[in-house]
């Protein structure tokens, strides 16, 4: 559907440009046709590709690949891409601040598993993460990207000054450390296995995307927002359920490979309960924008 949205865009362009060129030329439109598109589909090398391909429409005006691959990382030989899409991935840093696991620094994250409600050493070591993975991200992409080439990227992200732990997805990683600690206690997990583990994802505020953007040189900052992901809800509840599922969705794998599948069930099962309990808060806080839009133009 967003390519779909993206190449309409494209397309209406095109006509416009078109018209007025035939307007100042005396040309015809019937003398150019429409340019043709191809897309790249991007993730990671145990994507499967397959079953991305059989869901692509039959009726779609563009040609399809895959490319697998870190995103933080070069894909595309150079000057070779017009426009790039990222909805909700750049989020997730390509790996857990290794300062995490010294127990002799105040980095140590013992208890939690993500730096909300942690100190700010901690949270320092996640931005300067983010801050050098969006660093690569940026020059691989302005390699790949022609002149003028426009990129657009949709991350969670946070209003400046606003701890974490006060937005509906912090409290979901509070709960989710608070939920695997019970289970510690209780003997259905080791304690140290929760110390070790830390979600790799960090919400950056506006300002911050803005120095790194300026900082790299290769773009220009077309626009950059931060938006409520929550409009969707439209006044009404979150559907705590549903909205586990989804998280369950993108994170179980990490936890699984790091605490075991058969653990699964009861990890979610718990963190259900948790976040029903404190629904009232979770859903006084929906309103906070915590989405950021960012579009760039290359240099």
């Amino acid at each position: 559907m967003i390519i779909q949205d993206i190449l309409e865009a494209m397309q209406r362009k095109h006509q416009s440009q078109l018209s007025q060129s035939c307007l100042n030329d005396d040309q015809h439109s019937d003398d150019h046709q429409m340019p043709e598109f191809q897309v790249f589909f991007n993730d990671q090398e145990s994507n499967d590709f397959n079953t991305l391909f059989t869901s692509l429409p039959q009726d779609r005006q563009y040609f399809a690949a895959g490319v697998p691959g870190s995103f933080h990382h070069r894909l595309f030989p150079e000057s070779s891409i017009h426009f790039v899409h990222t909805s909700l991935c750049l989020h997730w840093i390509s790996k857990s601040p290794e300062v995490l696991q010294n127990k002799a620094s105040p980095t140590w994250n013992k208890g939690r598993i993500h730096y909300t409600s942690a100190p700010d050493e901690v949270v320092e070591a996640y931005a300067s993460q983010f801050a050098e993975d969006m660093e690569n991200f940026l020059k691989a992409r302005a390699k790949e990207l022609v002149p003028e080439g426009m990129m657009v990227m949709i991350l969670v992200g946070i209003p400046k000054g606003i701890p974490y732990s006060e937005i509906p997805m912090g409290m979901m990683c509070n709960c989710l450390s608070s939920s695997l600690m019970d289970m510690a206690k209780e003997g259905i997990i080791e304690e140290s296995d929760v110390d070790s583990f830390n979600l790799p994802f960090y919400a950056a505020s506006l300002e911050e995307m803005e120095e790194i953007v300026e900082k790299n040189g290769c773009f220009r900052i077309e626009r950059m927002e931060l938006t409520n992901p929550a409009a969707y809800l439209k006044g009404g509840p979150v559907d705590i359920p549903v909205w586990v599922t989804n998280v369950r969705a993108a994170t179980e794998g990490m936890f699984a490979k790091h605490f075991g599948s058969e653990v699964m069930e009861e990890m979610f099962g718990r963190l259900t309960n948790k976040l029903v309990d404190i629904a009232e808060l979770i859903n006084s806080r929906c309103e906070v924008k915590s989405q950021l839009l960012t579009v760039l133009k290359r240099k």
